[in-house]
């Protein structure tokens, strides 16, 4: 059975005002638009065309959520948890409240993501930078007594263990006046092997000035992503979006440890024990010449492909219950009754228990369902 699913964007203040307007087809409203959830978690679950929701459909045991993602300005830097850890966050806070703003496990998953631009250009931060790396990005910054400081919290032992100090040390909220130095010493700062890392971190001390969340930025790594290509974001990665609209995959889960650029709850302590600071770069995942793209995950939450349509009938597998997320051109699907529905732009359809689906029309879709 097929079923139309659609959803209202939801109105974070990081979101566009026009990259999900543009995709539609549509005016914009001048509100932020951040993400359309196209699941079946209990924050936002997606619309039926019969006016019901897809939670009393699945009973909430979808085990992905797919998202539209719209983002105007940075995200909080963040990371998720494993499912051990998550595990043990949520059973350590069964006292507090589930609006409680010190919570930080709303439950017992963990979060692994995807995500694959859709605009050209997709900027994001995806874990932490060698700090030899990192030492000669700083060394553009002058010699303040802030950047001295941090310099200091980037000797002295391993990779890990002083990027986790730096860390810690930037978010205690002990270092402002050294985090104030350093923003203020990227405005003079130049670099030939670091020019687009420092305007990118420039641009995001002027969307939140004063944020020790800038100097945590300074240690990642930067990644702008091309139309179709993507980035896997496992457990204890830390990450951040910047700006662009992109499709969004992620195990069904709302537990997020934030690191900055964010007015909202930051845990330190907890934080730090589940992020990783083992530095390496994120691999990215490029687009198929052909026209299926498969985006290899070791998750068996989801799995994620993306369908270029010529107008000749496409049919494919699928395994489990399955959604077609349509966003370019036009596309219908049809199902083993022979049924068809189109897929407006920006909405999408739900194979409840099909084998196979036929992708019919011209442009572009993904295809979203459990993974191995």
């Amino acid at each position: 059975m097929l079923l139309s699913l659609s959803n209202a964007p939801r109105d974070y203040a990081w979101g566009s005002t026009s990259l999900l307007a543009d995709l539609e087809g549509r005016e914009s409203t001048g509100a932020p638009e951040a993400e359309v959830w196209f699941g079946d978690h209990p924050g936002d679950p997606a619309e039926v065309a019969d006016g019901s929701t897809l939670d009393v459909v699945t009973g909430g045991t979808l085990p992905y959520l797919l998202k539209l993602l719209a983002a105007g300005s940075p995200l909080s830097i963040q990371v998720h948890p494993t499912i051990a850890q998550a595990r043990d966050g949520w059973s350590r806070e069964q006292s507090l409240d589930a609006d409680d703003p010190a919570r930080n496990y709303r439950d017992a998953n963990h979060k692994p993501e995807l995500i694959v631009a859709l605009s050209d250009r997709f900027e994001a931060l995806g874990g932490l930078r060698p700090v030899a790396d990192t030492l000669r990005l700083l060394a553009s910054l002058g010699e303040s007594s802030g950047v001295r400081a941090l310099r200091e919290h980037l000797e002295g032992g391993s990779d890990e263990d002083v990027l986790r100090d730096a860390v810690g040390w930037l978010l205690s909220g002990d270092a402002q006046a050294e985090v104030d130095e350093i923003i203020a010493a990227l405005a003079g700062a130049s670099s030939e092997e670091f020019a687009a890392e420092l305007s990118a971190v420039r641009a995001i001390a002027d969307r939140y000035p004063g944020d020790p969340g800038v100097v945590v930025a300074l240690l990642m790594n930067y990644i702008v992503l091309g139309r179709g290509e993507a980035i896997f974001l496992r457990a204890g990665l830390l990450h951040a979006y910047v700006s662009g609209l992109g499709v969004e995959i992620m195990a069904a889960s709302d537990n997020v440890l934030r690191g900055g650029l964010t007015p909202k709850h930051i845990d330190v302590p907890e934080l730090l024990s589940v992020l990783d600071t083992a530095p390496a770069a994120v691999p990215v995942l490029a687009p198929s010449s052909e026209a299926v793209t498969e985006y290899p995950v070791d998750v068996p939450d989801f799995a994620l492909r993306r369908v270029v349509l010529d107008g000749a009938p496409m049919s494919l597998d699928v395994s489990g219950p399955a959604m077609v997320l349509a966003t370019g051109g036009e596309i219908a699907v049809k199902g083993a009754d022979g049924a068809a529905l189109a897929v407006p732009v920006g909405s999408a359809v739900f194979a409840t228990d099909e084998t196979s689906l036929q992708l019919n029309g011209t442009g572009e879709a993904f295809i979203a369902q459990s993974g191995i």
